[in-house]
């Protein structure tokens, strides 16, 4: 398998992996639990989960470790907002970006560190940068030399020239860098904030810091991929790069750099902070979890995205396509249906860059393969199988009707009684809403004089 390496801009091979046990490591950036995850943080998941079923499927053993950022500017800022301690704050975001993701049917990671509790790791990890001379205490602060790591080693992954970046740098009145390129590994302790004892006075570890102790804690001073949204290329992957590779004396610190390509809502990317956000919850109730993540496999992970109600109802309908032809009833008796050059076109798609398009090509070509032979009166039952195999790989679920109808049954069954019950009582405006309500889900009622029965479309 080859996957597009954003340091050399090159596609590399897979395996063999660094480690000499064969485990893949991986690392993904995480959230930062300040505000509800939105759709972008959707697709982020869904594609590091779509790389690791893969896989798995393939038999090659992965190390999946993904990061929560609970302790950070903008999750002070919000808690002091809403008066709440910023703890309370960061467990609820994150209990419900859980929930979501299993509703996303997304495999969790095998390791979920978080910041507050890797703070010991943290400090010994600057006191190393220190006695190697990449970092320097200043004013209860302290701060990464970026010109002691190297302008070209620095501003490789961005590619950019470092005297591009120092153009851009921009040094806050408060802080007390040699450099205006240099970074903060440790901020002193601000009134009202969180802060932890350190060899520099009580404070916080900086943003960038955070990601390399905990890869290095959970993974090791190597990794296979590190992975993340291409908006973290610079100044988070870059700084990453410049502070672990200085500690470890190792390079590289990632074998492959991984980046997603961003979720647009019209002409910007969707952010939390800038509040063009369709939220995972939102989406998940409107369209279901099959049809998200078929409109983000739709797209190759390295190419934007634009969220539209147009594409998400195509998504939706793709899903149906797909789960109607691995559920149709298969009775016939004629040739079996070989569904092996559409395993091959997977395959292939898959391990050429994770390119999942043309993954999907496969399966609808196979879906209408399935449809056609199973008309034809053809033994589709084999290849009814591999459809729903593949499309497993891709995270998807195609639960049948069937399987829809036994889960939901018992609360239909008590609507309906309800119903019922309330036509008896003559309160008919109430009794149509519960009416109205379960056709909106796809409910079907028919009223007849043996009683009600009800079906799903």
């Amino acid at each position: 398998m080859q996957l597009t390496d954003t340091l050399t801009n090159t596609r590399q091979e897979l395996l063999p992996a660094l480690a000499a046990d064969g485990v893949v490591r991986m690392y993904v950036c995480g959230v930062t639990p300040y505000a509800e995850s939105h759709v972008g943080h959707a697709l982020h998941a869904i594609v590091f989960d779509v790389l690791r079923r893969y896989l798995d499927w393939r038999g090659i053993l992965v190390r999946h470790v993904q990061n929560f950022t609970d302790i950070d500017d903008k999750l002070i800022d919000r808690a002091q907002r809403l008066g709440v301690p910023m703890s309370e704050l960061a467990e609820q975001n994150i209990s419900d970006y859980f929930a979501q993701l299993k509703a996303m049917n997304v495999q969790p990671a095998h390791v979920y560190p978080r910041v507050t509790e890797t703070v010991p790791q943290i400090i010994r990890f600057i006191e190393g940068l220190i006695e190697k001379g990449f970092a320097y205490a200043s004013g209860g602060d302290v701060y990464y030399r970026v010109r002691q790591f190297g302008g070209e080693r620095y501003g490789a992954l961005s590619r950019r020239a470092i005297d591009d970046l120092m153009s851009g740098a921009r040094v806050d009145p408060t802080e007390l860098k040699d450099d205006p390129l240099d970074f903060a590994l440790w901020k002193g302790a601000k009134p009202g904030e969180p802060s932890w004892d350190s060899p520099w006075g009580p404070g916080r570890p900086g943003w960038h810091i955070e990601c390399s102790a905990m890869a290095l804690e959970n993974l090791g001073d190597q990794i296979d991929i590190h992975g993340g949204g291409a908006d973290l290329i610079f100044p988070h992957h870059s700084n990453e790069i410049a502070q672990t590779e200085a500690y470890t004396g190792k390079a590289p610190f990632a074998r492959i750099w991984m980046h997603n390509a961003l979720l647009q809502l019209g002409s910007e990317k969707m952010s939390k902070s800038i509040g063009n956000l369709v939220t995972i919850q939102e989406a998940l109730d409107q369209y279901g979890p099959d049809a998200l993540r078929l409109f983000v496999i739709t797209s190759h992970y390295r190419s934007p995205v634009t969220y539209s109600e147009d594409a998400l109802e195509a998504a939706k309908a793709g899903a149906d396509r797909l789960r109607n032809a691995a559920f149709v009833a298969a009775g016939g008796s004629g040739p079996a249906l070989d569904a092996g050059p559409y395993r091959q076109r997977f395959m292939e798609a898959m391990e050429d860059d994770l390119n999942t398009p043309r993954a999907l090509a496969a399966m609808f070509d196979l879906a209408r393969e399935v449809n056609r032979a199973g008309t034809a009166g053809q033994d589709i039952s084999d290849a009814q199988a591999a459809l729903r195999e593949l499309c497993g790989v891709l995270g998807l679920m195609l639960r049948s009707p069937a399987k829809r109808s036994q889960e939901a049954a018992p609360f239909i069954d008590l609507l309906v009684q309800l119903r019922t019950e309330l036509r008896a009582a003559k309160q008919w405006a109430i009794a149509d809403q519960v009416r109205d309500g379960l056709t909106a889900l796809g409910v079907e009622i028919k009223d007849s004089a043996e009683g009600t029965a009800w079906s799903l479309k």
